[in-house]
């Protein structure tokens, strides 16, 4: 909701300063986004006036002038059409930045004749679409002053967030009303005019009284649609709007001005009368914004005997929009249920400045004075005779009485205000307070529902700053853990990842279609998403950490480390999950090691492994099984499990047709852990176990097996682990090797085997029996001993 300083103090008579004014506005719940001046970027531009106009000696459509902008005659080469002697216009001399030509002014030599700087258009100035000649002012501009100062440019412009349920703040004038309650100024009510009608109304119905409770309109016929007035253009202007005409003009600013949306219909383009009704399935309209949108039923349309003419509520339709030969008008000012309006809109995936409005909500007892101030203006600016008022249907009855109790101010807002000023405060925003504390709310407040929105009003106002910090109450003795088990596990996970280097990002629970297909596509697709790139509910961790690599790496980034906790969302279940990107060096190129080296899926492994370890995972009972999925590449990736169906991590190489989707060179290695399938540890107390070493002395045995080339290492690994499950404690693969001396078809296989003795040391017999199971059970893998 943008507007400037100087439309707020048409409607709040006040001494406060715009830093005041911004404060003041933060403090009552209306958040500021930004403040801008857009006079600043004309700063450099003053009114000047053309002294001669001479025929340029090298060029027949230029001309050299002599213009004087307060400092003394200067040369200038213009080719505009309408410079002359005698016209005052703007002038920008060397030095100026011209935002519409985006070029910084300079002495310049123009067919061999000087120029210093130039006289301006106002496309030139971004101040409007005139481009035919020059700016022309009046004569009796003061030569020398600062254009932004002649022209009202200096208006700072204030963009304030208005949160869903404050309806009534859509309007510069409900804005100013919360600013007058707050003491920063007294609110200036709008004047409704009285507006004589000649003649019958305009022949308005209403089929739909559910999603159009009333249809106001009153019909101004022999206008001339010409420019709106400077005043209204400069405001419409600076909040981002391109004035059109005046008669869209008006109706652009009692949107913005009062938070009352008006429709204008062509009535030489209309066939019959104008019903609201319900759109008719397959029905389609061109709407203003050049767009057709084709109709379903439960959407409100307002239509004549030919077809529908608006989506009402919404957005007007082309057919009947008004153009600069417009003589008749019919004026709209409708009331539209909320509900409806927001279905509608959602449907057809259309946003427009009146819809914003209508769905949270306009004053359903604004519609008679609402068309009152149209109409005038329009007569005001257009000129021509206005009809009487056709009211069909009756808006809805709003504002609910509540039974308050003063004492809930600190109760329940924790901050103590007297009654009397509670009471100022509730009738400075337009409630109505009883002697027996019955507040009504006004029309425009259908937010307000119960007793605790009266005390958010009346601590807002008062000031949420002066509500005391207060300790909650703390129950004596030692606190009791709150932290769920799923809760602990996600701590000690978290801190793992950041202990082993890596970077926690925070990526976005929803994804494009694009993102998700790779990793199977998304079981949720949001019926109603933010963007295109944010419509699916992700399906795993991997495609936001992608997105955030290729970010990084575009912006130089030479290693790239990431992990992410967060749910997965599959069709049974959401799904805690940690995931982990490795992407581009793993360590730099040095005089040693030669080039750099990137990361592998071995390294992908080691993370997922002692990830899992921290969680508190049996590490050493876990299998690697298999390839993780399409996503992953084959060969290069697999999968931790315990036992063949608990997968606990998938783990290995990106697949490169993924990596190609995320725009991403070189490969890349990840990791997911699923936290919700690690087995919970036993609750064990507080206290860690005492640290007992072993009493006795372990020995280590090396093995070599010729083992086939299709035999996974972890396989032996197990086999030899539960030869002896009393004496073995590790074992673990240190060297493979194929070549010379091995059979083809086979690879050798060193294992280190750890053996630990209890109550006495092994004897060579003990060891020579344990190395026989040891063997043994490699047989049974397809493995032999080594001679």
């Amino acid at each position: 909701m943008k507007f400037t300083l100087g439309w707020l103090k048409s409607h709040l008579d006040t001494d406060a300063s715009l830093d005041t004014i911004v404060e003041g506005l933060t403090r009552i719940g209306l958040e500021v986004e930004s403040v801008h001046n857009p006079g600043e970027a004309l700063s450099s531009f003053r009114v000047a006036r053309i002294l001669s106009a001479e025929r340029h000696p090298q060029a027949d459509k230029l001309q050299v002038l002599s213009v004087d902008a307060g400092d003394g005659p200067m040369q200038v080469v213009c080719g505009a059409p309408n410079a002359r002697a005698g016209l005052v216009g703007v002038f920008g001399a060397p030095g100026a930045y011209v935002p519409g030509l985006d070029v910084t002014l300079k002495v310049a030599a123009i067919r061999g004749v000087e120029s210093n700087g130039m006289m301006c258009s106002a496309r030139e100035l971004q101040i409007g679409e005139g481009h035919d000649g020059i700016i022309e002012l009046p004569e009796d501009a003061v030569v020398g002053t600062s254009f932004p100062d002649y022209a009202g440019l200096n208006d700072p412009v204030i963009d304030v967030s208005i949160t869903p349920n404050r309806q009534d703040c859509m309007g510069v004038h409900g804005i100013a009303r919360d600013l007058a309650a707050a003491g920063l100024g007294t609110l200036i009510a709008p004047t409704v005019p009285e507006v004589p009608g000649e003649g019958a109304g305009p022949d308005v119905r209403i089929e739909d009284a559910e999603g159009c409770p009333a249809f106001y309109a009153q019909g101004v016929s022999g206008l001339t649609n010409g420019e709106a007035p400077e005043w209204m253009r400069q405001r419409l202007t600076a909040i981002g709007q391109k004035p059109i005409s005046a008669l869209v003009d008006i109706t652009n600013y009692m949107t913005v001005d009062l938070g009352r949306p008006l429709h204008v219909y062509d009535k030489a383009k209309l066939s019959g009368g104008l019903v609201a009704r319900q759109a008719r399935n397959g029905e389609t309209v061109e709407a203003l914004n050049g767009k057709t949108y084709s109709l379903s039923e439960g959407m409100t349309v307002i239509a004549d005997e030919a077809g529908v003419h608006d989506i009402g509520g919404i957005m007007g339709g082309e057919h009947s929009g008004v153009s600069e030969t417009t003589t008749d008008v019919i004026i709209e000012c409708a009331y539209f249920a909320p509900e409806a309006i927001a279905r509608t809109g959602q449907k057809l995936a259309l946003t427009s400045d009146a819809r914003t409005r209508f769905e949270r909500g306009v004053d359903p007892a604004f519609l008679d004075d609402g068309l009152a101030i149209a109409t005038f203006l329009v007569l005001e600016y257009c000129g021509g005779t206005a009809s009487a008022v056709t009211r069909a249907g009756k808006p809805p009855v709003v504002g609910k009485t509540i039974g308050y109790d003063p004492n809930l101010a600190e109760t329940l807002g924790g901050l103590a205000i007297a009654a009397d000023r509670q009471k100022a405060i509730l009738e400075s925003l337009g409630f109505t307070v009883t002697a027996d504390w019955q507040v009504t709310a006004p029309s425009w407040r259908r937010d307000v529902d119960g007793p605790a929105d009266l005390v958010e009003e009346v601590i807002r106002i008062e000031g949420i700053d002066h509500v005391p910090p207060v300790a909650l109450p703390r129950t004596p003795g030692v606190a009791r853990p709150t932290a769920t088990p799923q809760q602990k596990l996600e701590r000690r996970a978290r801190r793992a990842a950041a202990a082993r280097g890596l970077d926690e990002a925070v990526t976005w629970s929803f994804i494009s279609e694009a993102q998700a297909a790779p990793f199977g596509g998304g079981a949720f697709t949001l019926a109603n998403p933010i963007s295109e790139d944010l419509k699916v509910m992700r399906p795993s961790l991997l495609p936001g950490l992608l997105a955030a690599t290729e970010r990084n790496i575009k912006r130089g980034a030479t290693s790239v480390r990431l992990f992410e906790i967060g749910r997965r969302y599959l069709e049974e279940a959401e799904r805690p999950t940690l995931g982990v990107v490795l992407a581009g060096d793993k360590s730099p190129r040095n005089w040693r090691a030669g080039k750099a080296q990137g990361y592998d899926a071995y390294d992908a492994k080691a993370e997922a492994i002692a990830l899992l370890a921290q969680a508190g995972a049996p590490v050493d009972n876990l299998q690697v099984m298999g390839e993780a999925g399409d996503a992953w590449h084959p060969g290069q990736s697999g999968t931790l499990r315990l036992g063949p169906k608990t997968v606990l991590a998938a783990f290995g190489m990106v697949h490169p047709s993924v990596l190609k989707a995320f725009d991403l060179d070189g490969a890349v290695a990840a990791v997911e852990l699923y936290l919700d399938a690690i087995p919970p540890k036993r609750a064990t107390g507080f206290m860690r176990p005492a640290y007992t070493p072993p009493a006795l002395q372990s020995v280590k045995r090396d093995f070599a097996f010729l083992v086939p080339d299709t035999l996974a290492a972890d396989m032996l690994i197990r086999a030899v682990r539960a030869a002896d499950k009393a004496a073995i404690t590790a074992a673990r693969v240190f060297d493979v090797f194929a070549g010379q001396g091995v059979p083809e078809g086979h690879k050798s296989v060193a294992v280190e085997v750890l053996l630990q003795p209890q109550q006495k040391s092994f004897t060579d017999e003990e060891l020579k029996a344990i190395a026989d199971k040891i063997v043994a059970a490699a047989a049974k893998q397809g493995a032999q001993l080594r001679g």
